[in-house]
């Protein structure tokens, strides 16, 4: 390379499975690819290293999270480096294929690479005549490419071809040249999930699947049959990427709500969301209130299942991290954040009101109750109990009436069983458990085989 390895400095989101990049300039300035609008993490490698950022590059209009460019340019004075064709409604410099940008040393050369957007670029970091690597966001990405259907069914096989022409464009430069993509594995951008996060055009060429098809038909073929599916908000945040996400001034706050208020709120219209821990919210909560436990998924879930339109009121657990609830709310554009509920569970007891409570058991108690799964299709199709009903827990809420009643419902090791539960008991189902564990534990205390493939789902 022509800088040091560690000035390039990857910023993994683990939750919705991303990378944004930071690159030291050498000089105090650096330069920001694909940052989201949690910006923690990216300030403080800046703050380490005495780093202002003064460009900030976007390589397509984000599905899956608010853009945190705009802020770079409030808080650092950065210049945002964009596709020119995405029409962003804010101040940047709009760039075309093979444009460059002077980075002082360096050169960053915009190459057009539709397929998972119109408007996608891809960023080539040149020393001289040198390819360093190419920030591909979200064209080629490691043993993948990332999806072409946000755009709507309609258009997903033209842009299936186009992303066919981005990867060959790519897989053109030199073997050695690095790919730094923003999706990669957790994502659900990439078609199919991968696992490594960065890799190099010569690995790709050896290694991805797509790349191995024999023509553009069985590229488009091979990419559109892997294609599951995505959280509801993806259809809202390109849009709101176009406008630009509003300037956060200050680090916002939950405010401490006391019972009636909650009450209140939900009775106006509002949501309960309880981030405890699965096995607390199975102890004791808040009838009707929906169970997201607060991990890296936690924005995934809360974008898939609730509007953004109706304040959310959450029930939280001693030591859990509140600026957490918040900047994952925010990097996905959810921002009518009533609170908290002061006191959690023991203060609602303590107000008069009942909690409700769902079965949490083990694979050797589940009482012969039917099998729901709801992981993904992928996840099912490679090993799920023989004669498991499976709904997709992101499309529960529409489904529910399909899930048998007195079930247990399953994931990989509970939380989204939870998450599924609480749906289905706002559904009106009662009796419903969750199994502490997943498809294999069940296996094991029943003496049977998971079964591969989809052939007996009913979903």
């Amino acid at each position: 390379m022509g800088f040091p390895e560690d000035h390039l400095i990857p910023l993994v989101d683990e939750g919705l499975g991303n990378s944004a990049y930071l690159l030291d300039l050498g000089d105090g300035r650096a330069l920001a690819v694909d940052a989201s609008r949690d910006l923690r993490a990216l300030h403080a490698a800046a703050e380490r290293r005495g780093l202002t950022v003064t460009y900030a590059a976007d390589t397509h209009l984000h599905a899956d999270f608010l853009s945190g460019a705009v802020q770079l340019g409030h808080d650092h004075g950065a210049t945002i480096l964009a596709s020119a064709a995405g029409n962003r409604s804010f101040d940047h410099q709009g760039l075309v294929d093979g444009d460059d940008v002077d980075l002082g040393g360096l050169t960053l050369r915009a190459l057009a690479t539709p397929g998972h957007t119109d408007e996608h670029l891809s960023f080539l970091l040149l020393d001289g005549r040198t390819e360093l690597g190419v920030f591909t966001g979200g064209s080629l990405i490691v043993n993948s490419a990332a999806r072409t259907d946000l755009l709507g069914a309609d258009r997903t096989e033209e842009l299936a071809r186009a992303q066919y022409r981005s990867l060959r464009r790519l897989t053109a430069l030199p073997d050695e040249t690095a790919v730094w993509p923003t999706h990669g594995a957790g994502s659900f951008c990439s078609a199919p999930p991968g696992s490594e996060r960065t890799s190099t055009v010569g690995a790709e060429k050896r290694a991805n699947p797509l790349l191995a098809a024999p023509d553009e038909d069985a590229f488009v073929s091979q990419l559109i049959a892997s294609l599951g599916t995505y959280p509801a908000y993806f259809d809202r945040l390109g849009e709101a990427n176009r406008r630009g996400p509003g300037i956060v001034t200050s680090t916002p706050l939950l405010n401490e709500l006391y019972a009636e208020q909650v009450r209140t709120l939900v009775a106006d219209g509002g949501h309960v969301v309880d981030i405890r821990p699965a096995a607390d919210y199975a102890a004791g909560h808040i009838p009707g209130s929906l169970s997201i436990p607060l991990r890296g998924q936690f924005a995934t879930w809360l974008g898939w299942l609730l509007p953004d339109t109706a304040p959310l009121v959450f029930v939280t657990a001693d030591g859990q991290d509140l600026g957490e609830i918040v900047w994952q709310a925010y990097k996905i554009g959810y921002e009518r954040l009533a609170g908290r509920l002061a006191g959690g569970t023991s203060a609602w007891t303590a107000a008069g009101h009942r909690l409700a409570t769902t079965a949490f058991v083990t694979a050797d108690r589940t009482d012969n109750r039917p099998y729901v799964d709801v992981r993904q299709e992928s996840e099912f199709a490679a090993g799920h109990v023989p004669g498991a009903v499976h709904i997709e827990l992101g499309g529960l809420t529409r489904l529910a009436a399909d899930a048998p009643g007195g079930a247990v419902v399953a994931c990989g090791h509970g939380e989204r069983a939870m998450t599924a539960a609480s749906l289905l008991e706002r559904a009106g189902h009662t009796d419903v458990a969750v199994l502490d564990g997943g498809p294999a534990d069940y296996a094991a205390a029943h003496d049977e085989q998971l079964v591969q493939g989809t052939e007996d789902t009913r979903s």
